[in-house]
């Protein structure tokens, strides 16, 4: 049965090719779970989130994911499968700040939390399931 999260989750493209995209505009009318498809590229969308708090552990099975910070901060939890030691007890943790990015492999298990108001753009293809698969 599948699990039902408190994330708003808009999966329709927001914008067509060629139309000028408004991340701030979209990211100011949104509150935090917020996650929407802003456009397509090839075989990939382009998501803009507004977090704040935790998000749940989840991992990709078939896709990486591409994180960006526009604002904000944002935490990575992961178990990174190099380091035995790491668990979701005592994870490794990656902090983004604006301007910052960074590729999550598929299959690693992981859990953004933003301990502020965030907004991040996130490079995924367009088969990917957002709360993981």
């Amino acid at each position: 049965m599948p699990v039902e999260y408190p994330y708003q989750t808009i999966l329709e493209a927001k914008y067509k090719p060629l139309e000028l995209i408004e991340e701030k505009l979209t990211a100011d009318a949104a509150t935090p779970w917020y996650n929407e498809t802003i456009c397509h590229v090839n075989d990939s969308v382009v998501r803009l989130g507004v977090v704040h708090g935790d998000y749940h552990w989840h991992k990709h099975s078939r896709e990486d994911e591409f994180f960006y910070v526009v604002e904000g901060c944002l935490h990575i939890d992961l178990i990174d499968p190099t380091d035995p030691s790491t668990t979701e007890e005592n994870p490794r943790t990656i902090t983004l700040n604006p301007r910052q990015g960074v590729v999550i492999p598929k299959d690693v298990l992981h859990r953004p939390r933003a301990p502020q108001r965030t907004v991040m753009l996130m490079v995924e293809t367009d088969t990917i399931k957002p709360t993981g698969s």
